[in-house]
Protein backbone atom coordinates (compact mmCIF):
# COMPACT_ATOMS: atom_id res chain seq x y z
CA UNK A 1 0.00 0.00 0.00
CA UNK A 2 1.24 3.24 -0.78
CA UNK A 3 1.84 6.63 1.49
CA UNK A 4 0.70 9.56 0.55
CA UNK A 5 0.72 13.41 1.66
CA UNK A 6 -2.39 15.34 3.13
CA UNK A 7 -2.74 18.12 5.29
CA UNK A 8 0.63 17.76 7.47
CA UNK A 9 0.50 14.09 7.83
CA UNK A 10 1.75 10.84 6.15
CA UNK A 11 -0.82 7.51 6.15
CA UNK A 12 -1.77 4.62 3.81
CA UNK A 13 -3.75 5.79 0.55
CA UNK A 14 -6.64 4.26 1.55
CA UNK A 15 -6.77 5.94 4.88
CA UNK A 16 -6.73 9.37 3.13
CA UNK A 17 -9.50 11.87 3.41
CA UNK A 18 -11.07 15.06 1.88
CA UNK A 19 -14.14 16.66 2.93
CA UNK A 20 -17.13 16.30 -0.35
CA UNK A 21 -17.15 20.49 0.55
CA UNK A 22 -13.61 20.80 -0.47
CA UNK A 23 -13.76 23.00 -3.21
CA UNK A 24 -11.25 21.17 -5.94
CA UNK A 25 -13.91 18.31 -5.82
CA UNK A 26 -16.61 20.54 -6.25
CA UNK A 27 -15.57 22.92 -8.29
CA UNK A 28 -11.99 21.56 -10.07
CA UNK A 29 -10.85 24.78 -7.81
CA UNK A 30 -7.00 24.15 -7.77
CA UNK A 31 -3.52 23.59 -8.98
CA UNK A 32 -1.28 20.50 -9.63
CA UNK A 33 1.99 19.93 -10.65
CA UNK A 34 3.60 16.30 -11.29
CA UNK A 35 7.41 15.95 -11.07
CA UNK A 36 9.55 12.65 -12.31
CA UNK A 37 12.21 11.05 -9.93
CA UNK A 38 14.59 8.60 -10.65
CA UNK A 39 17.04 6.67 -8.34
CA UNK A 40 15.58 9.53 -5.77
CA UNK A 41 16.69 12.60 -8.40
CA UNK A 42 14.02 14.93 -9.36
CA UNK A 43 13.93 16.42 -12.72
CA UNK A 44 13.25 20.21 -13.23
CA UNK A 45 11.93 20.32 -9.54
CA UNK A 46 12.58 24.43 -8.90
CA UNK A 47 10.86 25.18 -12.67
CA UNK A 48 7.93 23.37 -12.05
CA UNK A 49 7.49 24.67 -8.16
CA UNK A 50 7.59 27.92 -10.11
CA UNK A 51 4.96 26.57 -12.40
CA UNK A 52 2.48 25.95 -9.76
CA UNK A 53 3.47 29.25 -7.55
CA UNK A 54 2.31 30.83 -10.56
CA UNK A 55 -0.79 28.58 -10.77
CA UNK A 56 -1.71 29.27 -7.34
CA UNK A 57 -1.13 33.21 -7.57
CA UNK A 58 -3.41 33.37 -11.05
CA UNK A 59 -6.34 31.70 -8.86
CA UNK A 60 -6.35 33.81 -5.52
CA UNK A 61 -4.91 30.41 -3.36
CA UNK A 62 -2.27 31.83 -0.43
CA UNK A 63 -0.17 28.65 0.73
CA UNK A 64 2.90 29.20 3.26
CA UNK A 65 4.66 26.55 1.51
CA UNK A 66 8.51 27.20 0.55
CA UNK A 67 10.11 25.31 -1.58
CA UNK A 68 12.31 23.17 0.59
CA UNK A 69 9.20 21.63 2.31
CA UNK A 70 7.75 21.00 -0.87
CA UNK A 71 11.39 19.09 -1.32
CA UNK A 72 10.99 17.09 1.86
CA UNK A 73 7.93 15.89 0.97
CA UNK A 74 8.79 14.67 -2.22
CA UNK A 75 12.19 12.99 -0.82
CA UNK A 76 10.12 11.22 2.06
CA UNK A 77 7.31 10.12 -0.50
CA UNK A 78 10.19 8.59 -2.55
CA UNK A 79 11.56 6.79 0.49
CA UNK A 80 8.36 5.60 2.14
CA UNK A 81 7.44 4.82 -1.18
CA UNK A 82 10.76 2.65 -1.85
CA UNK A 83 12.30 4.78 -4.26
CA UNK A 84 13.06 3.43 -7.72
CA UNK A 85 11.16 5.53 -11.24
CA UNK A 86 8.65 7.78 -9.58
CA UNK A 87 6.13 10.73 -10.33
CA UNK A 88 5.59 13.13 -7.00
CA UNK A 89 2.16 14.80 -7.68
CA UNK A 90 1.57 17.60 -5.70
CA UNK A 91 -2.48 19.11 -5.45
CA UNK A 92 -3.49 22.04 -3.83
CA UNK A 93 -7.04 22.90 -3.39
CA UNK A 94 -8.76 25.87 -2.18
CA UNK A 95 -10.33 23.93 0.59
CA UNK A 96 -13.34 22.72 2.15
CA UNK A 97 -16.15 25.65 3.03
CA UNK A 98 -19.46 25.01 4.46
CA UNK A 99 -21.59 25.56 1.62
CA UNK A 100 -21.32 25.41 -2.25
CA UNK A 101 -20.91 28.86 -3.45
CA UNK A 102 -18.92 29.76 -6.23
CA UNK A 103 -16.84 33.12 -5.01
CA UNK A 104 -13.62 32.33 -3.14
CA UNK A 105 -14.60 32.26 0.57
CA UNK A 106 -12.28 33.71 3.18
CA UNK A 107 -10.59 32.05 6.08
CA UNK A 108 -10.38 28.65 4.58
CA UNK A 109 -7.08 26.04 4.97
CA UNK A 110 -6.12 24.98 1.92
CA UNK A 111 -5.62 20.94 1.21
CA UNK A 112 -2.12 19.62 -0.15
CA UNK A 113 -2.24 16.32 -1.25
CA UNK A 114 0.91 14.37 -2.58
CA UNK A 115 1.52 11.25 -3.36
CA UNK A 116 3.72 9.07 -5.71
CA UNK A 117 3.35 6.56 -8.50
CA UNK A 118 5.51 4.50 -10.17
CA UNK A 119 6.80 5.66 -13.94
CA UNK A 120 8.49 3.97 -16.82
CA UNK A 121 12.21 3.86 -16.52
CA UNK A 122 13.52 7.07 -18.40
CA UNK A 123 13.54 7.14 -21.86
CA UNK A 124 16.75 6.31 -24.02
CA UNK A 125 18.03 8.19 -26.36
CA UNK A 126 18.21 5.10 -29.29
CA UNK A 127 16.05 4.94 -32.35
CA UNK A 128 15.31 1.25 -31.94
CA UNK A 129 14.18 1.12 -28.12
CA UNK A 130 11.90 4.32 -28.54
CA UNK A 131 8.55 4.34 -28.01
CA UNK A 132 6.41 5.38 -30.96
CA UNK A 133 3.55 8.11 -30.70
CA UNK A 134 0.48 7.68 -32.97
CA UNK A 135 -1.67 11.01 -32.57
CA UNK A 136 -5.06 12.39 -33.92
CA UNK A 137 -6.12 16.23 -34.53
CA UNK A 138 -8.85 18.32 -33.13
CA UNK A 139 -9.96 22.01 -33.01
CA UNK A 140 -8.89 23.33 -29.30
CA UNK A 141 -12.18 23.83 -27.61
CA UNK A 142 -11.08 24.30 -23.98
CA UNK A 143 -11.09 27.25 -22.35
CA UNK A 144 -8.86 30.73 -22.43
CA UNK A 145 -6.80 30.30 -19.58
CA UNK A 146 -4.77 27.48 -20.22
CA UNK A 147 -1.27 28.68 -19.26
CA UNK A 148 -2.69 27.44 -15.54
CA UNK A 149 -2.16 24.16 -14.83
CA UNK A 150 -6.07 23.78 -13.16
CA UNK A 151 -6.89 20.53 -11.75
CA UNK A 152 -10.33 21.13 -13.65
CA UNK A 153 -8.79 18.94 -16.61
CA UNK A 154 -12.18 17.65 -18.07
CA UNK A 155 -11.63 19.75 -22.08
CA UNK A 156 -8.02 18.56 -21.91
CA UNK A 157 -9.73 14.28 -20.59
CA UNK A 158 -12.10 14.80 -23.57
CA UNK A 159 -9.55 15.86 -26.43
CA UNK A 160 -7.36 13.26 -25.09
CA UNK A 161 -10.29 10.49 -25.35
CA UNK A 162 -10.95 11.91 -29.15
CA UNK A 163 -7.66 10.30 -29.82
CA UNK A 164 -7.52 7.41 -27.78
CA UNK A 165 -10.67 6.64 -29.14
CA UNK A 166 -9.36 6.27 -32.27
CA UNK A 167 -6.72 4.60 -31.19
CA UNK A 168 -4.02 6.93 -31.03
CA UNK A 169 -1.79 8.13 -28.30
CA UNK A 170 -2.52 12.13 -27.96
CA UNK A 171 -4.45 14.45 -29.50
CA UNK A 172 -2.84 17.43 -30.91
CA UNK A 173 -4.88 20.74 -30.83
CA UNK A 174 -5.21 23.93 -32.98
CA UNK A 175 -7.04 26.89 -32.68
CA UNK A 176 -9.53 28.99 -34.77
CA UNK A 177 -6.97 30.43 -37.17
CA UNK A 178 -5.28 26.77 -37.51
CA UNK A 179 -2.68 28.03 -35.24
CA UNK A 180 -1.19 24.90 -33.31
CA UNK A 181 -1.69 25.19 -29.50
CA UNK A 182 -0.61 22.17 -27.49
CA UNK A 183 -1.34 18.66 -27.35
CA UNK A 184 -4.55 17.30 -24.93
CA UNK A 185 -1.23 16.96 -22.24
CA UNK A 186 1.84 17.27 -23.96
CA UNK A 187 3.44 20.69 -26.09
CA UNK A 188 4.75 19.94 -29.56
CA UNK A 189 7.69 20.60 -31.83
CA UNK A 190 7.87 19.72 -35.46
CA UNK A 191 11.21 19.59 -37.25
CA UNK A 192 11.49 20.68 -41.01
CA UNK A 193 14.90 21.03 -43.17
CA UNK A 194 16.77 20.33 -39.21
CA UNK A 195 14.92 23.75 -37.58
CA UNK A 196 13.44 22.62 -34.86
CA UNK A 197 9.55 25.16 -33.87
CA UNK A 198 7.36 25.32 -31.32
CA UNK A 199 4.54 27.61 -30.70
CA UNK A 200 5.08 30.46 -28.47
CA UNK A 201 3.32 30.75 -25.51
CA UNK A 202 0.27 32.11 -24.13
CA UNK A 203 -2.94 31.73 -23.01
CA UNK A 204 -3.53 28.83 -25.20
CA UNK A 205 -0.93 26.61 -24.02
CA UNK A 206 0.36 25.47 -20.89
CA UNK A 207 4.29 25.90 -20.22
CA UNK A 208 5.35 23.01 -19.66
CA UNK A 209 8.67 22.28 -18.19
CA UNK A 210 9.63 19.56 -20.58
CA UNK A 211 9.64 21.80 -23.25
CA UNK A 212 11.43 25.12 -21.02
CA UNK A 213 13.91 22.83 -20.27
CA UNK A 214 14.77 21.16 -23.64
CA UNK A 215 14.53 24.69 -25.22
CA UNK A 216 17.27 26.25 -22.92
CA UNK A 217 19.17 22.87 -23.53
CA UNK A 218 19.19 23.13 -27.26
CA UNK A 219 20.41 26.95 -27.28
CA UNK A 220 22.66 26.05 -24.74
CA UNK A 221 24.69 23.41 -26.75
CA UNK A 222 23.63 25.41 -30.10
CA UNK A 223 24.34 22.07 -32.61
CA UNK A 224 20.15 22.48 -33.44
CA UNK A 225 18.72 25.55 -34.20
CA UNK A 226 15.72 25.97 -32.37
CA UNK A 227 12.91 28.67 -32.32
CA UNK A 228 9.17 29.84 -30.91
CA UNK A 229 6.64 31.14 -33.27
CA UNK A 230 3.67 30.97 -34.39
CA UNK A 231 3.11 27.09 -36.43
CA UNK A 232 0.43 26.44 -38.56
CA UNK A 233 -1.95 23.24 -38.97
CA UNK A 234 -0.53 22.52 -42.50
CA UNK A 235 2.81 23.09 -41.24
CA UNK A 236 2.29 19.57 -38.57
CA UNK A 237 1.46 17.77 -41.81
CA UNK A 238 4.64 18.74 -43.80
CA UNK A 239 6.77 18.33 -40.88
CA UNK A 240 10.00 16.10 -41.26
CA UNK A 241 9.94 15.16 -37.84
CA UNK A 242 6.78 16.06 -34.97
CA UNK A 243 7.56 15.22 -31.04
CA UNK A 244 5.29 15.72 -28.47
CA UNK A 245 6.78 16.28 -24.93
CA UNK A 246 5.88 16.09 -21.37
CA UNK A 247 7.63 15.16 -17.78
CA UNK A 248 6.91 11.37 -18.05
CA UNK A 249 7.62 10.82 -22.20
CA UNK A 250 10.17 13.41 -22.03
CA UNK A 251 10.96 14.21 -25.87
CA UNK A 252 8.50 11.71 -27.91
CA UNK A 253 8.71 11.13 -31.75
CA UNK A 254 5.43 11.32 -33.42
CA UNK A 255 5.27 8.69 -36.57
CA UNK A 256 1.64 9.06 -37.36
CA UNK A 257 -1.16 11.89 -37.58
CA UNK A 258 -4.36 10.86 -38.46
CA UNK A 259 -3.21 7.82 -40.16
CA UNK A 260 -0.66 9.56 -42.17
CA UNK A 261 2.97 8.96 -41.22
CA UNK A 262 5.30 11.46 -40.36
CA UNK A 263 8.46 12.06 -42.70
CA UNK A 264 9.18 8.47 -43.80
CA UNK A 265 6.91 7.23 -40.75
CA UNK A 266 9.93 6.52 -38.53
CA UNK A 267 12.14 8.28 -35.58
CA UNK A 268 14.44 11.06 -36.96
CA UNK A 269 17.91 11.87 -36.77
CA UNK A 270 17.03 15.90 -35.52
CA UNK A 271 14.90 13.92 -32.30
CA UNK A 272 17.87 11.47 -31.43
CA UNK A 273 20.43 14.63 -31.21
CA UNK A 274 18.27 15.85 -28.89
CA UNK A 275 16.74 13.31 -26.61
CA UNK A 276 20.79 12.82 -26.77
CA UNK A 277 21.16 16.10 -25.24
CA UNK A 278 18.34 16.15 -23.11
CA UNK A 279 19.12 12.81 -21.12
CA UNK A 280 22.70 14.41 -20.45
CA UNK A 281 21.63 17.34 -19.00
CA UNK A 282 17.98 17.03 -17.34
CA UNK A 283 19.26 16.84 -13.78
CA UNK A 284 20.88 20.37 -14.31
CA UNK A 285 17.53 21.79 -13.46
Amino acid sequence: MSTVYLNGDYMPMNEARISPMDRGFLFGDGIYEVIPSYDGRLVGFTPHLERMQDGLDAIEIRLQVDHEQWRQIANELIERNGGGNLGIYFHVSRGADTQRHHAYPENIEPTVYAFAFEIPPAPVPSKDAATRYRVSTAEDLRWKRCNIKSTALLGNVMHYQHGHSRGHNETILYNEDHELTEAAACNVFVVKHGIVSTPLLDHQKLPGITRLMLLEILRRDGSIPVQERVVQLDELHSADEVWITSSSKEIAPVIEIDGTPVGDGGVGDVWLGAQKLYSAHKFDF
